[in-house]
Order: C-alpha cells, then structure tokens, then sequence
C-alpha cells in the first residue's frame, strides 16, 4: 500500500511527463513548461542535482523577467510586443538547451 506521499510524488512525475510529452509536441508552449518543470523540481522525489531538472530552472531564471504565461494578463499590449522576439529566440535558445532532458523525462515517468 503507498503512502499519500508515495502517491503525490507519482502524481507529480506524471505531470512532469505531461508537461514535457506537452511541451514536444507543441500542445504546452515550451517557455510555460519550463517554468512548471522548474517548479517541479522538489516535487518529484529526485536528488536536487537531478540533471534533467536543473536544466529547466536554468532555463527558467534566464526567462524570469520575461511576460510568460498567467502574468501576461498584467502586461500592456505594447509590453507583450516589445518582448516578443525576445520570447522567440529564448524559445530557441532553450529548445537547443533542455529538448534532450524534456525528451528524457517523458522517457523516465511517462508510466
């Protein structure tokens, strides 16, 4: 029988693979699922050094002061453009970065 903690952390490399299946077929925006995967982090039950993981808060605090996902609503439309080909080529930049460790933790807990 699990334990409730057994069954979150299940439950949370579940949505990890989600989030990254997501984020490699184009269904999740790549810059929103890295942010998730980052906060997943410590959610997962791996070492904090999980390679996989870093990745994402790597990319992630390089992208932090960009209008990404919920907090885009707070931003002026001339914001949002102004940071659009920012947002492009960060896009870019951590495809090349963490498509490997996406692909990988859809490998590790797509059960």
């Amino acid at each position: 029988m699990k334990t409730s903690h057994e069954k979150y952390v299940e439950k949370q490399r579940k949505r990890a693979a989600e989030v990254a299946s997501g984020m490699l077929d184009g269904s999740i925006h790549y810059l929103e699922g890295t942010i998730e995967l980052s906060s997943l982090r410590f959610e997962v039950d791996l070492p904090e050094d999980d390679k996989d993981f870093l990745a994402f808060s790597g990319v992630a605090s390089e992208i932090d002061h960009l209008p990404i996902g919920n907090p885009r609503q707070y931003w002026s439309k001339e914001a949002l453009v102004r940071h659009e080909p920012e947002i492009q080529e960060s896009i870019k930049w951590a495809k090349e970065f963490s498509l490997s460790e996406c692909k990988s933790i859809v490998a590790r807990f797509n059960a």
